[in-house]
């Protein structure tokens, strides 16, 4: 037996089928398979999150799934010197409107599935969608890699966009501001402050080129993004996401904040723990420690001068 099979069979012994968030047809995951065999009666809008165009396959204009809609991922981002932050609620109105997402369709979120890194757009956009309010959504397990890979055809040109209207209020459910975080390091408040970055990262060896200082966050512990998939980029079952979260200790019940660079890891933590594992308030901190540092908080694990400078010579070479 493989080790995603031990998990699977771990997962299904530790906990009910109904602790999973496996509650509908459509979503929280769907293999290239499952969606074809849902499609035609949930009629869901197909948001591509790839770049319009560009060099490369991997774009929109390169070819997409039939009837998908260009969402790119930059639509739902913050700033350069803050990628993480949250667009403004007014701002990602209109983006979801003229995209046409409306609050009761169906959304599939498709990525290109190049790599684990990649799942982590896919990711940030369902959380994003979610917090706006929409009731179904799923990610396309694999994305267009995984599509094309199971033999389905692609098209080219764009799709007539129908905008809608929709009003949304941004929940507040799945975030943990940086006021909430701060408690947390202080103190005042219960949470498991999880990073999702490489222990590179975690240890100060390695920082976002956006980030004041390399360092994470004080009391925190690490759970690498990656150690959600096995070897290509798509992502577990909810059975063996459940069984590596009681394996890794993250079941315990306590509040967890989920966090990396800029909220793009950690969406990928957020969505394994909190949609696949059914792990109960689990929160996204979305600019994470480049918003953290930038505001001159207090960090953990920030390299002294020499150890500095040696990371700044290992960067050369």
């Amino acid at each position: 037996m493989n080790r995603l099979a031990a998990y699977a069979l771990a997962g299904a012994l530790a906990a009910p089928l109904s602790a999973i968030a496996q509650t509908n047809d459509f979503g929280p995951l769907l293999t290239p398979q499952e969606f074809v065999a849902v499609q035609a009666e949930t009629s869901p809008l197909v948001l591509d999150i790839r770049a319009a165009a560009g060099d490369g396959e991997s774009t929109y204009a390169a070819g997409h799934l039939p009837g998908a809609v260009n969402a790119p991922y930059a639509l739902f981002r913050g700033p350069s010197e803050n990628p993480g932050a949250l667009v403004p609620e007014d701002q990602l109105q209109e983006v979801l409107r003229g995209v046409g997402v409306s609050l009761d369709r169906p959304v599939l979120i498709v990525h290109q599935g190049s790599d684990v890194t990649d799942f982590g757009a896919a990711a940030r956009v369902y959380w994003t969608l979610k917090s706006s309010g929409v009731s179904q959504l799923a990610i396309l397990n694999g994305g267009v890699k995984g599509w094309t890979e199971a033999g389905l055809a692609l098209e080219q040109g764009a799709p007539a966009l129908r905008p809608s209207d929709v009003e949304i209020s941004f929940s507040d459910a799945w975030l943990a501001s940086r006021e909430e975080v701060l408690a947390i390091v202080n103190g005042e408040q219960e949470a498991t402050l999880i990073d999702a970055r490489p222990e590179s990262f975690w240890n100060g060896e390695q920082s976002h080129p956006a980030a004041a200082k390399p360092g994470t966050l004080p009391q925190s512990q690490y759970f690498t993004h990656s150690n959600w998939f096995s070897d290509r980029p798509v992502i577990v079952d909810a059975q063996s996401a459940r069984a590596l979260a009681v394996e890794n200790g993250l079941d315990t019940g306590a509040p967890i904040v989920s966090f990396c660079n800029s909220g793009h890891w950690a969406a990928t933590n957020w969505f394994a723990m909190s949609e696949l594992a059914g792990l109960e308030n689990v929160k996204l901190y979305p600019e994470s420690m480049v918003g953290w540092s930038n505001a001159g908080y207090e960090m953990a694990n920030v390299p002294g001068p020499i150890r500095r400078v040696w990371n700044q010579i290992k960067s050369v070479f």
